[in-house]
């Protein structure tokens, strides 16, 4: 989903969710009502000049970060090449691949021999890093309700 619904969203800020990684890193856009307007893996080179492409399209209040790998120089790195400065919130994302890899089959069901295949045996078909965003965000999402 490379496509940012704009026109649904008003004036709603919307929170970043960003899976920081060496090679590649997964972005997701999604509202407090848990709408999700973007999500996308991109190469880590690619990833500042996204973010700052996405602040241009969408009211962003928030950038959500998973607290693992490379997360303090991902901090620090868009603390420093951002232009305006972005709250940046970091969040437990253990288990959030395992996860995401579940949630990737709910998002998008087999077709065809895959779903003969038992869920736990399948891979999903390409990088699932953005669906780690999206899990992020709303692990922070719930960590506020609770």
């Amino acid at each position: 989903m490379r496509e940012t619904n704009e026109e649904t969203m008003g004036d709603q800020p919307v929170i970043l969710g960003f899976d920081p990684g060496r090679q590649k890193c997964g972005l997701a856009v999604m509202g407090v009502d848990r709408r999700l307007y973007y999500h996308e893996v991109v190469t880590a080179d690619g990833a500042i000049a996204t973010i700052r492409s996405l602040r241009q399209q969408l009211p962003i209040s928030l950038l959500v970060m998973g607290d693992q790998t490379s997360s303090k120089a991902w901090k620090r790195r868009l603390n420093e090449e951002l232009g305006e400065p972005l709250r940046v919130v970091m969040v437990d994302e253990r288990h959030s691949s395992l996860e995401a890899r579940d949630r990737y089959w709910q998002m998008y069901p087999p077709t065809g021999l895959t779903r003969l295949v038992p869920e736990g045996m399948r891979t999903p078909p390409r990088s699932i890093d953005d669906i780690v965003a999206i899990l992020l965000i709303e692990r922070y999402l719930h960590r506020l309700t609770a």
